[in-house]
């Protein structure tokens, strides 16, 4: 009766995050489905809050991450780069796509995903509208990029941390594992993406010219994301957590331009988004407690099991199911389980590449697979626009199947070589 509670709470509490019913804030389902575990002694207390701790390395590669895209934000640096997109697109709607899904790569490779699909988004936005161009390519772009290139690096995504958690990979071998897959996540989707937009992109844009310059903060503060992604790598590859390295520098980043703007640091707290802190804390209890109904157990020896197959056969077999699952529960809390059952299971090491990359890529199907995606959708919706969940389904439906497959399969055939 324990556990048939556990993952009903569980459940709706995923649900209405996903879903928002009478604009319900996503922190607060998932604070309340938390809380009601931990009330009803579901979970108790004492494992609640060590499963909140153990997310202390995630809490601050996130706050670091948001600091640093806020700052990017106010200071005009992802406006600058879409103007540059723009500006160099020569009228070329199908240029400017090319142009800003290669801005897209770069900021989801650097600074995250959420950064692309939270910040990126209403930059590109404003400057597709100057263009006079069709949005919809453009704006797809930064949701798709947003997951199809966010295992390039470590720190492409807050999910690579869940996953590997205390056994994340050195630099060296996370490459070796990741980047011709990811190169071919990211041209793939890229090819598909392109095809179904064909006739948006047919039409003409507008010729403008950019700035072509960034203010004194702005230069700062591009030069300290460059910074930050030179540090993270370097503690990437001494096999160093990430959130700490993230969020000092960060800090100390932050500090160097308030401190020549002489500006009052409330105004760029305040405009931060710290729920999602709260959120993920939520998460994390609500996956311990699902762990302790089965779902631990069921995830091991589905691992165990396709270990008895040939590796090729289990790999792709695996990485699709986490895909495609990503899509029902989220790619976070199934990357929290997904992360907890491969340290349990003597499994290959592309049988965790793999379900990373599932787990990262899967979510490119529907706007219910990952919290970027859900931020995007957010995110435009400020702006005035929307797209429905059969629209993105339309398109995820193209690109991610074969994505994925091609992913997988040329991790496999890395692994062969």
């Amino acid at each position: 009766m324990a556990h048939m509670l556990i993952w009903g709470v569980s459940a709706i509490s995923i649900a209405l995050m996903l879903f928002r019913p009478f604009g319900i804030p996503e922190v607060a389902s998932t604070s309340a489905g938390a809380l009601l575990l931990c009330i009803f002694g579901l979970i108790p207390w004492r494992l609640a809050a060590h499963a909140v701790a153990e997310g202390l390395d995630v809490y601050l590669f996130l706050a670091g991450m948001m600091l640093l895209s806020e700052l990017a934000r106010v200071h005009g640096v992802f406006d600058w780069l879409a103007g540059i997109a723009v500006e160099h697109a020569n009228g070329s709607s199908a240029r400017l796509f090319t142009l800003i899904y290669a801005v897209g790569t770069a900021v989801t490779a650097l600074m995250s995903n959420d950064a692309t699909a939270v910040v990126l988004t209403p930059a590109v936005l404003t400057a597709v509208k100057r263009a006079e161009a069709r949005p919809m390519p453009c704006l797809l772009t930064c949701a798709l990029i947003a997951n199809a290139a966010s295992f390039l690096l470590p720190i492409s995504n807050p999910a690579n941390l869940v996953v590997f958690h205390n056994a994340m990979p050195p630099l060296t071998r996370w490459l070796t594992m990741f980047l011709v897959p990811s190169i071919v996540s990211i041209a793939i989707t890229y090819l598909l993406l392109r095809w179904y937009s064909r006739r948006d992109l047919s039409q003409p844009s507008r010729s403008l010219d950019g700035d072509g310059h960034l203010t004194t903060t702005g230069k700062i503060t591009l030069f300290g994301i460059l910074s930050v992604a030179v540090v993270l790598l370097v503690a990437s590859a001494r096999r160093q957590d990430l959130g700490l390295p993230t969020f000092c520098a960060a800090l100390v980043i932050t500090t160097i331009v308030l401190i020549y703007e002489r500006s009052n640091p409330s105004r760029l707290v305040r405009e931060i988004s710290w729920s999602v802190l709260p959120l993920v804390a939520a998460l994390f209890i609500i996956v311990e407690a699902v762990k302790t109904a089965g779902a631990l157990t069921i995830l091991h020896y589905s691992l165990t099991a396709a270990l008895r197959w040939p590796i090729a056969v289990s790999s792709l077999t695996i990485g699709s199911g986490v895909g495609f699952g990503t899509n029902l529960v989220n790619n976070l809390p199934l990357g929290l389980i997904s992360g907890a059952a491969l340290q349990t299971t003597p499994s290959h090491s592309v049988l965790s590449t793999a379900v990373l990359i599932g787990i990262d890529l899967g979510p490119n199907l529907s706007i219910t697979g990952s919290l970027a995606t859900i931020l995007w959708l957010i995110a435009i919706r400020r702006e005035g626009l929307n797209v429905s969940g059969w629209q993105f389904l339309k398109v995820g439906m193209l690109v991610m199947p074969l994505s994925l497959l091609m992913a997988i399969g040329s991790a496999i055939l890395l692994n062969s070589l």
